[in-house]
């Protein structure tokens, strides 16, 4: 399809509000421990429901996707979320925020095992248009870091998830309008791709897990960790939370543009020969981040989270190169389980690890994370290993 098609559009903006929407109670925390008379420390494990549903409800996501089809999917998607912004909104006490959050992540968990491959099932160029799509999915981030902040001061921080809650049921209603209906559920549909040997895709398997892993781990704990960083390490220069905001919006827009280079060189070379170089490069960032203040961590933040959304694309494109259409939700949906699923845990931690050893600990952490992911990817086959068989049409 074209990137300029009313489903390109909404499919993109859909991955903007998925991102938006789930990080917008990282960009909170303060304001509301401040207003419920609690530390920040002490909400971060009530995150723990959104995060853990957004990758075990991709199991059962991806799986409704392919029997059922992506469309209706998208649809009770853009409900969903909008609804349970809304419900966030009214909540009054952290047990109930919990409990909202776990309500949204549910919703979130339908879009990359549903989403992405419904953009890429029809895309000559799918490395390029998984890097607009996570272009657009980093550009929520940005959006949620500069909006929150403005919102928050201007209008509370209940404003902050009625605001893209809403927007979000805009969108499910243009969506039902503007995008047509499958005329048959992926699962239905004629095999197009030859499988590899089963040996080469244990291993295949094996890396994107692994990756998944290493990658939603560092994915989430800079999403959402930055905001406090930021304001733990420019405090005295930059006390205001909008402006805060704007600074955060500023490192993910510069870093989201890594997506659209990194999706050109994908279609055009070795997954592997790309993959691995950006992973490594975090290690060096993250350690030189855990010392650094000021200015120089700001710069140095820019760097890593050009590095950390360049490497998004990649588990995507290994989807979309060596599993047929038909599985694709499927397959997206349990390696998603299985990185949220591991990630959900620690980055709930985040409060509690910060406040007994700091930020430089938890960044040298993120450093051995992506040096133990590119050891993993450094065990994915060669292109002359794979062979032509996954590029070939099914008999």
């Amino acid at each position: 399809m074209s990137h300029s098609s009313p489903t390109a559009i909404l499919l993109n903006i859909g991955h903007a509000m998925d991102h938006w929407i789930i990080v917008v109670f990282a960009y909170t925390w303060g304001v509301i421990a401040g207003v419920w008379g609690v530390e920040w420390t002490e909400l971060t494990p009530f995150n723990y429901g959104a995060l853990l549903m957004f990758g075990m409800g991709s199991i059962v996501s991806g799986r409704l996707g392919d029997l059922w089809g992506r469309w209706i999917m998208m649809v009770i998607f853009f409900a969903g979320m909008g609804v349970s912004a809304l419900v966030i909104a009214l909540c009054s006490n952290k047990w109930q925020i919990g409990a909202a959050l776990t309500l949204m992540g549910a919703f979130a968990s339908i879009y990359h095992p549903v989403g992405i491959p419904m953009l890429v099932q029809h895309a000559k160029n799918p490395g390029f248009t998984i890097g607009v799509n996570g272009l657009f999915g980093n550009l929520g981030i940005a959006i949620a870091a500069i909006l929150t902040g403005v919102l928050v001061k201007h209008a509370g921080w209940r404003a902050a998830f009625a605001v893209p809650g809403g927007l979000a049921i805009l969108c499910g209603i243009l969506f039902l309008l503007l995008v047509p209906r499958e005329d048959m559920a992926p699962a239905k549909r004629p095999r197009k791709q030859v499988d590899m040997p089963r040996a080469l895709m244990l291993r295949v398997l094996t890396v994107m897990t692994l990756a998944a892993i290493s990658s939603s781990l560092i994915f989430n704990f800079t999403t959402n960790g930055n905001g406090q960083l930021l304001g733990e390490r420019l405090r005295g220069l930059i006390d205001d939370p909008a402006t805060l905001g704007v600074l955060l919006a500023v490192v993910y827009t510069i870093a989201s543009l890594a997506q659209l280079v990194v999706g050109k060189l994908i279609d055009r070379f070795p997954l592997k020969n790309i993959y691995l170089p950006i992973v490594l490069l975090q290690v060096p960032l993250f350690l030189i981040a855990s010392q650094v203040q000021d200015w120089a961590l700001f710069i140095t933040a820019i760097g890593f989270m050009l590095l950390v959304f360049g490497a998004i694309p990649f588990t995507d494109a290994m989807i979309v190169k060596y599993i047929d259409d038909r599985m694709r939700s499927r397959v997206t949906g349990a390696r998603l389980a299985i990185g949220f699923g591991v990630s959900s845990v620690v980055v709930a931690l985040i409060g509690p690890v910060v406040k007994a050893a700091g930020f430089p600990v938890l960044l040298m952490v993120l450093a051995g994370c992506a040096f133990l992911g590119f050891c993993a990817i450094a065990m994915l086959p060669a292109e002359h290993e794979m062979g032509k068989a996954t590029l070939k049409p099914a008999e």
